[in-house]
This record gives structure tokens, sequence and C-alpha cells, in this order.
């Protein structure tokens, strides 16, 4: 019997995990690296402002949608519980249960409750739930129940005998149960059994419900029971066996009555409101962890599960439902189709389908091996271009009709009913149905490049070369030849698209979207589609069209669809806010296709598939709210950092100028996650770009005053707030208004002063410029006058060469008169009547007296050079008279032959007394005698 139970285990086990082709709402995954905290996480709560509350092993946890986190435990050990209540956090952990408030700085100070009560703790106790019911707060152990009333601090205690395994608030009662004893009911402060049915007293209760006027019981083992008429029975509402074959260790209702059951090692298990399977989520559907220890209902009816190895959240009722095939068997999706009731996908791996209405899982379609390029309905018909040529798909069943590889695309011709086109790797060929077979006709010759993308329109082909441009190709009426073609190469870029829209032909790449102009024949860019994406944020150019005529575009933020308006007849553009990370599509061959519903839209991934149901896409109003204010004296000091209470205005000096603001919008979505503007109003008067940084630094801010706004979007829908905070940042004390003051007196008294000054100055300056003038004219005064002397020194010096030179000729003319005289007496001498000549010797004698003409030579020299005499007998006093007569001859530069008369000797004697003269005057042998008597 045991092993007939282990099998049917595991054939559930592969159903639930392998066998159904479950679309599963989004999850959105945390791993402890991630919160920054351990592994296990044992309860949720969450807050009135949206914050949830997670009691981990290293305590707790707090996430606003955009930043975790993590506050220890009081005394360091595992936190076991966690209950949010008003504005107070109720936690217990190992010895010690008390609340969390949060204080001016924003952050939680803890309050102890068990360090108050008389009553010590058991030993080794921890409390493992907390609920609120009026004004009390019971804390569960497992072997007491303490009930702490608000209003006056007071602590009740209900003991147990044996292990308390869950405490819950069924209908405003307090139910328990307690092992070997039964269920038990709290009323009045006391316990009250309930039942203690044997069912109840061996089976370990993990959740109790109120099912109309009865009381569900869910055990750990064995499912779900019932208490009706004092009589416990199992609830044959729900006979699944696979709940008698796992281990569940906590579950909760939902508020629209289904159940959601987290197991020990399947993950969870999600009934609906009578007890039938929906879905089973675990490790390999999308979950981190398979062990499930705590489950919450969020505000937003999201899911949140405490796992044993990370958290996370579930949007069970999000527009977004994800098909993905963890194995890898079915491949990347690049076309879809429905066709009598069944969806097949065409991927890399082949062609494969299901029932529209089953949830068994894809099966393949054997024969179709490899590339699935596309599929195509015609008339009833589906089509398959694949890799290997073109099929006709009939249920699981295939007929290939063409050969030809890589057909990208199939294309009816509306004016040939009985004539299709395909494009393929080389070129274009035509299938015709010819007595209900269809069948390859021929290739239009004369063309061969890769046709992915074609359109017929009127009686052309165009068709798209990503790396040559749009050939537009006329072709004879049968479709067998090329008749001209010609390529416009204004247009080529990788990835992009063409298609036949409303009568338009429209190609999309980088630069935007162009509408052909066959007037022209030229594109031109779409002013209206062009608006859908930017060149920064295309990543394809991939146009698809739906079964309704509504025109799909994929660009990295969003996926657009075109759609006709309502009033009018220009397009209405809309946009699903699906980026190209999330939706994990193959880039440029990306797919849509409408389930039928004219709501609901299946894009293949490179795993599988993620359909969307727009008319839910709509966001509910939400609001922004800044989560600290934190100011640093310094950037590179994180010890400097001082939380700011952000609900007052700030007033901070000069220098604490440096602030990190942080902000959230407590939004929990996996797909529609929240985008942040700001603005610094004071300095960045400007809306930044939106973006997922939930914070921003602002550094060095100068004085003056400030208002950081921040406001959140959700899709395409705006907060309904903004998020403000205002702030001053004061002058420097060197330029506040008593420190200007100073400064304005300071500058009219230096102003005083330096007119002083430079009254000063500039008097001295003229008394200076005055007395420079007095001196210069003085200057000019000596300079003139020694000008003058220099004249006259010149004129003296002229009359003194000029003297010199009468005085030097007069002297030469006595002594050529004395030489002539001598000459004469000499003559007269020689005569023999001496007695009559003798007067006339006489005479001669008397004229060559020499003292007379030195005395006359004397005073004539002294005229012309008084001091030479003077100097000669001071510097050399042993010279005699005929010695200062040979100096004065010699200074008016005579020659001894000159001299000679003057002296009535020989020239010969005059060079003796010359040598004499130089022994005495002590000169050199080298020296000039007559150079040192003129320089003297």
């Amino acid at each position: 019997m045991g092993s007939y139970k282990r099998i049917v285990l595991l054939l559930l086990i592969f159903f639930c995990t392998f066998g159904n082709a479950q679309e599963l709402p989004p999850i959105q995954n945390f791993s402890p690296k991630e919160y920054n905290a351990e592994n296990q996480n044992w309860s949720i709560s969450q807050a009135s402002d949206k914050l949830m509350y997670v009691a981990n092993n290293k305590g707790l946890l707090e996430f606003n949608g955009a930043i975790w986190k993590l506050y220890p435990s009081p005394n360091e050990s595992i936190l076991r519980s966690v209950k949010v209540v008003n504005d107070k956090i109720y936690t217990g952990c190992y010895m010690e249960f008390g609340y969390w408030t949060r204080g001016v700085d924003g952050m939680l100070q803890y309050t102890s409750i068990s360090q108050k009560i008389n009553k010590g703790l058991l030993e080794d106790e921890e409390f493992w739930n907390i609920i609120d019911i009026e004004n009390w707060i019971v804390f569960q152990s497992l072997n007491r129940i303490y009930i702490y009333d608000i209003n006056d601090g007071s602590v009740n205690i209900i003991d147990a005998s044996n292990t308390i395994t869950k405490v819950v608030e069924v209908s405003g009662y307090i139910y328990f149960q307690i092992l070997k004893e039964g269920i038990f009911r709290i009323e009045n402060g006391k316990a009250i059994l309930v039942t203690d049915d044997p069912i109840v007293k061996n089976n370990e209760v993990v959740a109790l419900f109120a099912e109309n006027s009865e009381l569900l019981f869910l055990t750990r083992d064995n499912g779900f029971y019932r208490l009706k008429n004092d009589e416990v029975a199992s609830w044959n509402t729900f006979n699944n066996p696979l709940l008698s074959e796992i281990s569940i260790y906590n579950a909760i209702r939902l508020s629209d009555k289904s159940f959601v059951l987290g197991t020990i090692s399947h993950g969870l298990i999600y009934l609906d409101g009578k007890g039938e399977l929906v879905y089973q989520i675990d490790q390999n559907k999308g979950l981190i962890n398979n062990t499930v220890l705590s489950v919450f209902e969020d505000t937003d009816k999201n899911i949140w599960l405490g796992l044993d190895s990370g958290i996370s959240y579930i949007n069970i009722n999000s527009p977004f439902r994800i098909y993905s095939n963890k194995r890898g068997v079915l491949g990347s999706v690049y076309a879809a189709a429905i066709h009598n009731n069944n969806l097949y996908l065409g991927t890399n791996q082949g062609l494969f389908y299901k029932s529209l209405e089953s949830k068994e899982d894809f099966e393949f379609v054997k024969g179709t091996q490899g590339q699935v390029w596309c599929l195509q309905k015609i008339n009833d018909v589906l089509f398959c271009g694949h890799n290997a040529g073109t099929f006709l798909v009939k249920n699981d069943e295939i007929t290939k009709i063409s050969n030809v590889p890589g057909t990208w695309k199939i294309s009816a011709l509306e004016k040939y009913p009985n004539t299709i086109l395909q494009g393929n790797y080389d070129g274009l060929y035509v299938l015709e149905n010819v007595n209900g077979n269809w069948q390859l006709k021929n290739k239009i010759e004369g063309f061969n490049n890769s046709s992915r993308y074609f359109e017929v329109v009127e009686k052309d082909i165009y068709v798209n070369h990503e790396y040559k441009g749009v050939f537009r190709i006329a072709v004879n009426p049968d479709f067998s030849e090329i008749e001209n073609i010609t390529i416009d190469t204004t247009i080529i870029g990788s990835n992009s698209g063409l298609v036949a829209y409303k009568g338009d032909l429209l190609y999309a790449y980088k630069d935007g979207i162009f509408k052909y102009d066959s007037q022209n024949t030229r594109f031109n860019r779409d002013s209206l589609l062009n608006s859908i994406y930017t060149e920064q944020d295309y990543t394809s150019g991939k146009l698809v069209l739906d079964q309704q005529d509504n025109l799909w575009v994929f660009t990295k933020s969003n996926i657009s669809f075109v759609t006709q308006g309502t009033l009018s007849k220009t397009p209405k553009i809309s946009n699903i806010p699906f980026t190209t990370e999330e939706r994990n599509s193959v880039t440029g061959y990306e797919s849509a296709m409408s389930l039928g519903d004219k709501s609901t839209y299946l894009f293949g991934t490179s795993s599988g598939y993620i359909t969307v149901d727009i008319d839910k896409l709509s966001v509910r109003d939400f609001k922004v709210y800044l989560e600290s204010v934190i100011q640093t004296s310094n950037k590179k000091q994180q010890e400097g950092i001082t939380r700011v209470d952000h609900t007052l205005e700030g007033d901070f000096k000069s220098s604490e100028n440096n602030f990190r603001i942080s902000f959230y919008a407590p939004e929990y979505n996996r797909y529609l996650k929240p985008r942040y503007q700001f603005q610094l109003q004071g300095i960045y008067d400007d809306w930044s770009e939106w973006s997922e940084t939930s914070s921003v630094s602002f550094q060095n801010l100068p004085p003056g005053g400030y208002t950081f706004n921040v406001r959140s979007r959700i899709g395409n829908k705006v907060s309904a707030n903004v998020g403000s905070y205002s702030f001053t940042i004061a002058k420097p004390w060197y330029v506040t208004n008593l420190m200007l003051g100073f400064y304005v007196l300071a500058v009219l008294l230096f102003s005083v002063f330096m007119h002083i000054m430079y009254k000063r100055y500039y008097k001295r300056k003229q008394t200076e410029l005055i007395e420079n003038n007095q001196r210069e004219i003085e200057l000019t005064n000596i300079q003139n006058e020694k000008e003058i002397i220099r004249i006259k020194n010149e004129q003296l010096k002229k009359e003194f060469e000029s003297k010199s030179k009468e005085l030097a000729a007069s002297t030469i003319d006595v002594a050529k008169k004395n030489e002539l005289l001598t000459q004469i007496k000499n003559h007269l001498v020689t005569i023999s009547d001496q007695r009559s000549v003798k007067p006339v010797v006489d005479i001669i004698d008397e004229n060559l007296n020499h003292h007379d003409n030195w005395e006359f030579f004397k005073e004539a020299f002294n005229n012309v050079d008084r001091k030479f005499l003077k100097k000669l007998k001071k510097t050399h006093p042993d010279l005699t008279p005929n010695d200062l007569k040979l100096c004065a001859y010699l200074r008016l530069n005579l020659s001894s032959k000159e001299i000679a008369p003057l002296f009535n000797i020989s020239a010969r004697s005059v060079e003796i007394k010359r040598y004499r003269l130089r022994k005495k005057l002590n000169l050199q042998h080298e020296e000039n005698l007559v150079n040192y008597i003129l320089e003297l």
C-alpha cells in the first residue's frame, strides 16, 4: 500500500510540474543577497502605507518596493513572527516579544513587552505567531498564549500542557490546537474545548477557516476536514489526493475565498473557493525555493511567500500570464496561430500544438523538426513556413507542399484566390490550388534575393532586404517572371520591417516609421506613427499585423499597438509598458497574436510565450513617498551621515550641503514597476528623465532655498501626488546679513580711509613733484653752468693753445733772431777793424742778453700756463732755472734744434741738457720726457 501511495504521489507531482501547460501569473523573486539578510523568512505582514515587513532569521526586514532595510532582532535571535497593527509592528523571537515604532528620523525603534510582564517566560520559549483582535494582541509560543491588552498594557497568559501548533482568528474568535487534546477557542480569556475528535487530536492542523456555518481544518498531511454539528469529517468538495500525499506547512484563504497552501517541499498550491486545483508553482515554474514557510495576501491581492531561502511575490490578478518551458523542449517562439480550436506554436525546435481548453502540455507535431519561420491561416487553411519548406497543418498532421528551403512568409493574393505568394531564402515563389490541393507552381524568375518581408501593393511586389534596401518588382500577369525592378537604397537598416497597413505601405527601422508615397515613388516619414519610438528606444523594426488588423511595434520600453480610432479615422496608439528585458523575445523575430477575445494577446519569448489582457492593464491610483533624506558633510565620510526628518522643512548650515534623498512607490508588480522623475527647484528646475533608480544625491549645493519634488509612473499612469521636501541652506557666516552690513561699513570706512590716504598721497606726490621740478631746474642750471664752464674752458683751452702757439712762435722768432745776431756777431768779430765794429758788437751782445729774454718768456709762459712751473718746482724742487727753462720749452713742444738758439748753445748741448733733465726727473728709460712734461 505504501508503494502504491508513493507511485500516486510521483504521478501527481509529475502531472502538476510537467504535465500541465499552465500559464502562470508573474513571479518576483528576491534572493538573500538582494535583501541582504539570511535565508529563512518565517512570517510576513503589511502596514497601512503598503510597506512590507518580513520576519527573517537575522531580524526584521522592511521593503517599500524599491529598497530593502534590515533591523536586527532585539537579542540577535531568529525573528519568528511579525504583525503590523496600526502604527506598530509587533514581532516575536527567542525569549522576547514587543513592538517597533518609527522615530522622527524615520528609523524603527524597538520596545519590549515581554520584559514588562510579571510572570517570567518559559525556558527557550519562541514566539511563532501573532494575531490582533479588537484591543488585544495575541502572541503564541509552543506552550503558551500571551494576550496583551493594548489599552492598559496588561498581559493574560494561557498555559498548555502540550504543544500549541497554530493560533488562528476565525469569525472574531481565537482558535488554536493543542496536540493530543483537540481544538480550543478563547472565551473571556480562557481556553474552551471546541472538539477533541481523534482526527484533530492526532493530525497537526496548520490552518482553520470559516465555511458558511462550518469550521474547516487543514491538516499538515491529510488535507481538509470540516466541523459540522460537532462532528469532524473529510471535506468532500475537494477530493484531490495530492493534499494527502504532500506535507503542508501553512495556508491562508484569500479575499476571493480561494486558498493558497505553502508546502514543505512542493512549493505553492493554489485552490479555488471550491477546493479545486488551479495551479501549482514550484522551483521548476519560477520560485527560487520549494519550501514555503509563510504566506500572506497584501492589500493589492498579491501573494507573498516567505521561503526557506528567499522571498517571492505572485501577481495573481496581473493581466500578464507566462508560459515558460524550463526544460527547453519548446524553444524560442517565432510564430503562433489558432486553428480548429488548437493553439499552434512555431519555434526554433519545430511545430507544437495543444487544445485551447486543455491543460495538457504542448505536443510536438511529427516531421517538423527544425526552425519554423511563420504560421499563416488563409481561407481556413493553416500554412507553416519552415526551414525545410512549406507545410499544410491539420490537427497534429502535416502535408509538405513545397521543398524549397527557407519559407520566410506566406501571403494571399486578393485578386487571385487560388494563388499564394511566399518569400524564401532565394526569392519569391508562387503556390496554387489545383482541385483542392495546394502545390508549388513556379519561382518568379529574375529575383534571387532573400524575401523575408514582402507586400503586394496594386500590381507591384515590394521586398525589404535589410542590407540592400527596398525592391519594387513589376511582374507579368501570371507571376512567372520579372518585367521591371528598381531598388530604393535611401532606407537601409538592420532588423528593419515592411508591412501593408490600411492601404499604406509602411517601413520601419532605427530612424523611424516611413510611409510609401506612390506618386513620388519614395518613403516619407509618417508624422503619427513616427512618434512611437526614438532612435534611442529602437530595438526592432518588425511590424506585426494581427487577425484584428491591429499593428504591433516593439521598442526597448514598450510594446505599442495601433488601432483604428472610434470617433475619427486617425489611428490610436496605445502602449503596453513591457521592456525588452522583461518580454525576453528574439530581437527582429517578435510575434503577436490575438487569442480571439479581442483583449488578450500572445507574444512569443525565447522560452515560451506571454499573454496580456490589455483590458486589465489599467493601474489603480497610487502615491509616491519620500523614504529618507540623509545629509552628509562629506560624501566620502559615511560615518558623518545624519538622517533628517523629511516631514518638516529643513534648515541647514552652509557646510551641510550634501544630500542623498530616497523615495518609493509601494506598488508590487513584476512587469509594471515604478519609474521615477524628480526636480530640485532652486537649482535644477527641469524634471529629470524617467528612471527606476529610487534615490538621488546632490553634492555641494550653494546657499539658498530648495524644494525637492518627485513623482512616479507605473505604465502610463502617473502618481496621484508629488512627494516634496523643502529645505534651506544658510549662507556661510562671512556672507550673512550682519556680515554684509559689516562689509558695507568696512567698505565705507575703507573708502574714507583711502580717500584720506589718497589725498595725502597726492599731496605728497605734488610736493615731491615740485621738489623734483626744483631739483631738475637746479640740476638744469648746474648743467647749464657746467656747460658754460665747459665752453669757457674750451675757450680758455683754445686761448691757451693759441697763446701757446703765439708764445712758441714768439720764442722761435727770438731764437731765430738770436741765431741771426750771433751769426752777425761772429762775422763782425772776424773784421780787422774791431774798433769800428765794436759798437755794433755791443749792441748785438745787448740783444743777446738771455736773462731779459727769459724774463719776458717766463712772464708770457705764466700767463698761458700759470700752474705748470709751480707744480714742476713742487714736484722736483731740485731743478735749476735752466732746467725750468728747458722744461718750459719742452712743454711748448719745441725741438732741440729750436731750443738751442734760446740757450745760445748748439743742439748737441740741448740733448745733453735733456739727458741730465731726465735723470733729475727720475724717468725710466722707456718713458718719454716730452710726454711726461705735457702730462704733468
